[in-house]
């Protein structure tokens, strides 16, 4: 089907259909560990066979159910590679593609939001979309002025059916829970589902890309594209070209790889720094690695339908909590978790466990480089998945504030994608460049360094008196 299907009902049905799917499978596999397989094997065909038929069924429906299909898409990497392996490529496609609507809906918004002479303002416009994703798709066209132009059509009904669909799924979470070792699958889709407001809403979408390329304007690094336009279900930005990151995570080069990985830390840590905001939509098909000045390449990023606003940049208890871990400080880590309601109140842990819990994950922090890799990733989850592991016992702990939650996702998804590129990141650097917190302050000394500063301030005339 190339339209978002009409009826609910027909939505439903589908996604209805995948947890009869996992609870047969579920029966297949008891039989299968009678007839005397091991369990670990058993478990990992459930597990391939549960991932193809979701993914199939993500990517075919659009809406919110692409939309979790992306997101879960940056996670593969935490996956045993011998069930990543066989739908890594449908996983690729979430991140870049789906299949487009018929260009009569296409031309029908045009005309009820641009007007019946829509053509008018473009001096050219390709039928073709250049990309179709999750609420709309994208089509090339050059502007009245001469400008290209990247001009984004929202599929009629999305609202519904990216809250359909994502009510449907939240009904069955705990079903995809083993899929994806690690991840809570229930609060990604709540959070997913409040979202919805805000990506349905393209003059917030064109608020937020404007004020990003206005700030990265010149900037050697990063692109932005400006908005050129923008209304109720049609956005008009400046175009880019580029080679999609899913096609770096397939087949790029080692510098490609790690030029995009370091320039995708960058841009996580420098957004809300600079721009009091979080782009918080980091799945491959939003970036773009195009070529720069002096041979260097240059991230493009699109997309800007999901952002989080952090007025005064990422929390400073990100940097003061990181700081002191990797100083081995582990009594001043517990305190600060338990003051910004990381530890449940009820409960007490041992700080040093809780440290020997965090420094594997920030292990990243800790050296000048590090390669992030699937298998680093795989490792991660599977501590944190393993009911055996301490660090499963002390995460069922702790809990993650509301507004630390979409922060939380955007940077284990961040993680996600840099394992799938493989790229060696100087993460430390950009910490201490644009963390805050995570650069210890010297104590303010109120502008008098010395002793010799001090006798003369003292000796000073005093001031004539108004």
């Amino acid at each position: 089907m190339s339209d978002l299907p009409r009826k609910a009902v027909t939505r439903t049905a589908k996604l209805a259909a995948l947890p009869l799917g996992f609870a047969g499978r579920a029966t297949w596999g008891l039989g299968k560990r009678i007839g005397g397989k091991s369990a670990e094997i058993v478990g990992r065909e459930l597990q391939q066979r549960t991932a193809e038929q979701l993914f199939k069924v993500l990517g075919e429906l659009k809406g919110g159910a692409m939309k979790f299909g992306q997101a879960l898409s940056v996670f593969e990497s935490a996956l045993p590679e011998e069930i990543a392996g066989p739908y890594r490529a449908a996983l690729t496609k979430l991140q870049d593609a789906a299949p487009p609507m018929p260009t009569r809906t296409v031309h029908s918004v045009l005309e009820e939001r641009l007007g019946e002479e829509w053509r008018d303002q473009f001096l050219e416009f390709e039928d073709k979309p250049a990309a179709a994703a999750s609420i709309g798709q994208v089509h090339r066209a050059v502007w009245h002025d001469g400008r290209e132009v990247a001009v984004k059509v929202q599929y009629p009904g999305a609202g519904e059916a990216l809250l359909s669909d994502l009510t449907q799924l939240g009904r069955f979470a705990r079903l995809l829970g083993p899929l994806i070792p690690g991840v809570d699958i229930k609060p990604l889709i709540a959070e997913l589902r409040d979202r919805v407001s805000e990506e349905l809403d393209y003059g917030l979408e064109a608020q937020a890309q404007q004020v990003h390329a206005e700030e990265f304007a010149d900037d050697p690094d990063v692109l932005v594209p400006a908005v050129v336009h923008q209304c109720e279900q049609v956005l008009v930005t400046e175009w880019i070209d580029g080679i999609p990151l899913s096609e770096v995570i397939a087949d790029g080069l080692p510098e490609q790889r790690d030029r995009a990985g370091q320039l995708l830390a960058r841009f996580l840590f420098s957004g809300p720094a600079r721009t009091g905001l979080l782009h918080a939509d980091p799945h491959p098909g939003n970036f773009r690695l195009l070529p720069g000045d002096n041979d260097e390449w240059q991230l493009g990023v699109l997309d800007f339908g999901t952002v989080d606003r952090l007025s005064g940049g990422l929390p400073s208890t990100i940097g003061d909590s990181l700081r002191m871990a990797l100083d081995g400080r582990a009594e001043a880590v517990y305190e600060k978790l338990c003051e910004e309601g990381f530890v449940k109140e009820e409960v007490e842990l041992d700080p040093e466990a809780v440290l020997d819990y965090l420094l594997p994950i920030i292990e990243p922090a800790q050296v000048e480089e590090f390669e992030f890799t699937r298998s680093w990733m795989r490792s991660q989850a599977a501590r944190i998945a393993d009911p055996r592991s301490p660090a499963y016992q002390l995460a069922k702990h702790l809990n993650l504030p509301p507004s630390y939650l979409l922060i939380h996702r955007v940077t284990l998804s961040t993680i996600g994608v840099l394992c799938q590129l493989g790229a060696r990141v100087r993460m430390r650097d950009e910490l201490e460049a644009w963390l805050p917190g995570f650069v210890e302050e010297e104590p303010a000394t109120g502008g008098l360094d010395t002793v010799d500063d001090f006798a003369d301030f003292t000796e000073e005339e005093p001031a004539a008196e108004a």
